[in-house]
């Protein structure tokens, strides 16, 4: 608890008796002398902020006497920053100009700091409205793939998590409003992301460490998933959307509303989608076997439905709000197979008259997430704002086959976090935060490859800001405790073994009946911490120049410690970092865990002014004990063997390659650019690339590791048309690990056009989009299926949208 002091009572009295200044009036215009109208004027380190009317007028009102930063800003426009002094008897008649942007410039929810794609010192993106809607794909990964810096481990249609400059499952934190979103999407690929792009508002991508309020599981960035479950007013306001795809036959349908009285807000939003295995232009395998069939993936249909409801009470210096939501999916696991089948055995079967069915495999997910969200602001005191954030979530995910739960994950988790931000002192503007993060993760069932744990991290945070003249300098730190305890943790007998053409002994002596070495506890504790500097230059009107530069911890996750089984959803097994391999056996690793550090440079260039706008990035990354999964080049039994027998005379049937979590130096570094043009009216180009490499330190490449890319899209918008065009190119990716197969470049191009219309008081659209038009085979070198599901072929999909 808070406990006054004199000297806390001494700086809440300095800080209360400051005088009072009458207020700031002025005009917002545009650089031909035009009014902006509904531009948001914000003092910044206050809670004091207006907007402009239809002739460009504001006022603020209670101003503190003496210097004083407005942020303004508008809908296609730059946002700028005045600096003003007030005088005792107010400040009138301030005339402050907007340049006109082609860059989109959303204020970043996800960020600590107040910023839009053109304020941050670190890269950001932003996809919101429309652009939004045409882009949601079923999974987070796939709705994000064509965001700059931004691919997907696409994982057969049904499940894909977003990779941030070549990083993703722990080091990629996915939050919904600012919290983890609570599922086992981090722990393997064929795990979904628990969030719904039909029903969000805007999804923000951090690219590069965001570790400052989020922890070390964003060493490598934070997807924020924003939606309105916690309303903040009750205007009333609802969407909703019908859409048909061709490619997989998906049906989707999805709506969410909000309404109130001037004290309370209630949300309601639904969704249901339903699709069938998905289309392809040729064989589903890279190396298609005889008698395989083409044209299809099979066991890649889902269906998934969800609905939220929340209220919010809202006061006069805030809201206070709960939600409540759950999701249900249902989807194939495509490629799965424990070892495969042969095709010429099964051929042969089916002459001779055998039933030879096939194995049923699919996941059934279930989520109920609980949501507390407050924001309080306090005028006159040393605390300007208290924001709360709260989350429970129970998790549970069963993975069936042939109608016979296999393997259940479950993970119950609880976050909390506080933020509490002061008022501007020596014009520096910031705050606390301190956050609580607990997981219950458990795996049970026969493909249980890690053993159930409890997480916990403790981590105080803080971040200031500050512009000096035409600069802005952002300066935080946070410090963790994490600890990691499992029970039951068990080294087993694998009998791991390379496939030798000289040499197919396999045999092992097995000195333990129950096929276990040892069983044991794990207790880890980890002390991470992270430390970013930024700075924004504006060195010439409507340029400007951002860098960060960051040192992040991370300790590992419970998954890259404590694996120690089949996983079938990668068609490995694994093998976590405590444990080391010792003349073909495996054996506790006597070496201590250590933390994974990152050392993380990033160099912006920027243009928003104009009808010609870019934005030109690079990073370099050094991560010291950065673990990843290296290919021991041995074999394992999965538990599924069926008796198909080799040439040689040898079951490889049931065998999966053997993969070991190791420590190792890595240096990853690449760009991203992207260049638009307006070029009249209803025309704009955008033309954007990226480019990765990620190697060890030591030589060699990282596994997976995107390919370049580059794209350009042609958009047109007039009155009540809009239609866009864009070709992507994938270049072939040969810069591979060990044991890694290389893969070849593709294009894929896609169209897009929609028509707005009113209809009985809605604003109505109906559009019509279209991807890989040309029907082009195209295998993700990212995803771990990429030899057993290429991307859907051609697709043409039917929507209505409509708002009121």
């Amino acid at each position: 608890m808070f406990k006054p002091t004199l000297l806390t009572a001494a700086v809440f009295a300095a800080l209360t008796s400051t005088a009072y200044a009458d207020s700031i009036t002025g005009t917002v215009t545009d650089a031909a002398g035009k009014p902006v109208a509904n531009a948001r004027v914000q003092l910044m380190g206050s809670n004091g902020e207006t907007r402009t009317d239809d002739n460009g007028r504001f006022v603020l009102a209670n101003i503190n006497a003496g210097e004083a930063e407005l942020h303004i800003e508008a809908s296609r426009f730059a946002h700028r920053n005045v600096h003003v002094d007030v005088p005792a008897a107010g400040l009138d008649n301030l005339s402050v100009v907007l340049l006109s942007t082609t860059i989109e410039t959303i204020d970043i929810k996800a960020s600590p700091f107040h910023a839009s794609a053109t304020e941050s010192s670190m890269p950001v993106n932003v996809l919101a409205g429309d652009a939004l809607k045409m882009r949601q794909a079923a999974t987070l990964g796939d709705t994000l793939k064509n965001e700059v810096g931004v691919h997907s481990n696409f994982y057969g249609g049904v499940s894909s998590s977003p990779i941030i400059r070549g990083l993703d499952g722990p080091r990629v934190l996915i939050t919904q409003n600012g919290l983890d979103a609570g599922d086992a999407s981090r722990v393997g690929p064929d795990h979904g992301v628990a969030s719904e792009a039909s029903t969000a508002t805007q999804i923000e991508v951090l690219r590069g460490p965001a570790t400052l309020f989020y922890g070390s599981g964003a060493i490598g960035g934070v997807v924020n998933v924003v939606d309105e479950r916690v309303p903040t007013n009750s205007a009333p306001r609802a969407e909703w959307m019908l859409q048909r795809e061709s490619v997989n036959n998906e049906k989707l349908v999805a709506g969410s509303a909000v309404n109130g009285t001037d004290m309370f807000a209630v949300y309601v939003d639904g969704f249901w989608r339903d699709s069938d295995n998905y289309s392809i232009p040729g064989f589903a395998e890279s190396m298609p076997e005889q008698g395989a069939e083409k044209g299809k993936v099979e066991n890649s249909g889902q269906t998934a439905k969800g609905a939220t409801i929340g209220g919010s009470w809202l006061l006069d210096n805030g809201y206070v709000g709960m939600s409540y939501g759950r999701l249900e999916r249902e989807y194939g696991i495509p490629g799965h197979s424990h070892g495969g089948h042969d095709h010429e055995e099964h051929a042969h079967e089916e002459e001779e008259g055998e039933a030879h069915d096939a194995e049923q495999v699919f996941a059934d997910l279930t989520q109920n997430r609980w949501q507390l969200l407050s924001e309080l602001n306090f005028d006159n005191s040393l605390i300007r704002a208290v924001n709360t954030r709260l989350a429970y979530t129970d998790y549970l995910h069963a993975e069936i086959e042939n109608g016979v739960v296999g393997t259940t994950f479950a993970n119950d988790s609880y976050e909390a976090r506080i933020e509490l931000l002061h008022r501007t002192i020596n014009d520096w503007r910031g705050g606390l935060s301190l956050h609580y993060k607990f997981s219950d993760f458990e795996a049970i069932g026969e493909e249980a490859f890690t053993p159930p744990s409890e997480s916990k991290t403790l981590a105080l945070a803080w971040v200031e800001e500050r512009h000096f003249g035409h600069w802005l300098v952002q300066l935080g730190a946070r410090v963790e405790r994490v600890t990691i305890d499992a029970t039951d943790m068990r080294l087993p007998d694998i009998a791991a073994h390379g496939h030798d053409e000289a040499e197919h002994d396999h045999d092992h002596d097995h000195d333990h009946a129950d096929g276990m070495i040892r069983v044991f506890d794990v207790s880890q504790k980890f002390t991470p911490y992270s430390l970013s500097a930024g700075t924004v230059w504006d060195f010439a009107e409507g340029y400007n120049l951002g860098m960060s530069l960051s040192r992040s911890q991370r300790a590992p996750s419970a998954s890259e410690l404590l694996s120690f089984g089949a996983h079938i959803g990668t068609q490995s097994y694994e093998v976590g970092a405590l444990f080391t391999l010792d003349d073909d056996e495996f054996v506790l690793n006597s070496q201590p865990v250590k933390l994974e550090t990152a050392n993380n440079l990033d160099i912006t260039l920027r243009k928003f002014n104009g009808d010609t706008g870019f934005v030109l990035n690079a990073f370099y990354n050094q991560i010291d004990n950065y673990y990843y999964q290296h290919n021991t080049g041995l074999f394992a039994e999965s538990g599924h063997s069926h008796d198909h027998a080799e040439e040689d005379g040898h079951d490889h049937g049931g065998e999966l390659p053997v993969y070991l979590f190791t420590a190792a130096d890595v240096r990853l570094h690449g760009f991203e650019a992207q260049y638009i043009w307006q070029i009249n009216e209803p025309f704009k180009l955008t033309l954007q690339g990226d480019y990765i490499r990620a190697r060890l330190k030591q030589g060699g490449e990282l596994p997976r590791t995107p390919p370049l890319r580059i794209s350009a899209e042609l958009a047109f918008e007039q009155d009540a048309y809009s239609a866009d065009l864009r070709a992507t190119r994938y270049f072939k990716q040969d810069r591979t690990a060990a044991l890694e197969s290389a893969t070849d470049g593709y294009t894929l191009l896609d169209a897009s056009a929609s028509y707005r219309f009113t209809l009985g008081g809605q604003l109505l659209t109906a559009y019509l989009k279209g991807q890989n038009l040309t029907d082009e085979e195209a295998r993700v070198h990212t995803s771990f299926l990429k030899d057993l599901t290429p991307l859907p072929g051609r697709s043409v999909a039917l929507g209505l949208r409509g708002s009121f």
